[in-house]
């Protein structure tokens, strides 16, 4: 099943927050985006009905094991594009917005030869 870009934005941004911070609201997904709380509120629960993330009842979003596998590809590509895009000599805000574009189009193919470079590069 192909998923939209900005479900895997989501997606990625409730495992930041995770990593960072424990527990994830959809308040707080607002305040990491920028988006509108009514704006999120409606992704949550596409996500949800899709099976992505489960909400409890204190309102704490979780993401249920295909919603993770998402998140940390796309994570994993943001991160190596960032940092290879840095390496490279670009500055490390362009090289952030850059990986966020990249990262939801680059094939499986390319982002693995990528990872094979820059690794032995390391």
């Amino acid at each position: 099943m192909k998923i939209l870009e900005s479900a895997e934005n989501y997606l990625e941004t409730i495992l930041i927050l995770q990593n960072r911070n424990g527990n994830v609201r959809s308040i707080d997904i607002a305040a990491e985006l920028g988006f509108s709380k009514p704006s999120v509120s409606v992704a949550m629960k596409n996500l949800r009905e899709n099976g992505y993330i489960q909400t409890d009842e204190n309102g704490f979003i979780s993401l249920l094991d295909k919603g993770r596998v998402i998140a940390e590809k796309i994570y994993e590509r943001h991160t190596l594009l960032t940092e290879w895009l840095t390496n490279l000599g670009v500055s490390p805000k362009t090289a952030a917005e850059d990986a966020c574009r990249i990262e939801h189009v680059i094939s499986a193919e390319s982002f693995e030869a990528l990872k094979k470079h820059a690794h032995r590069d390391a």
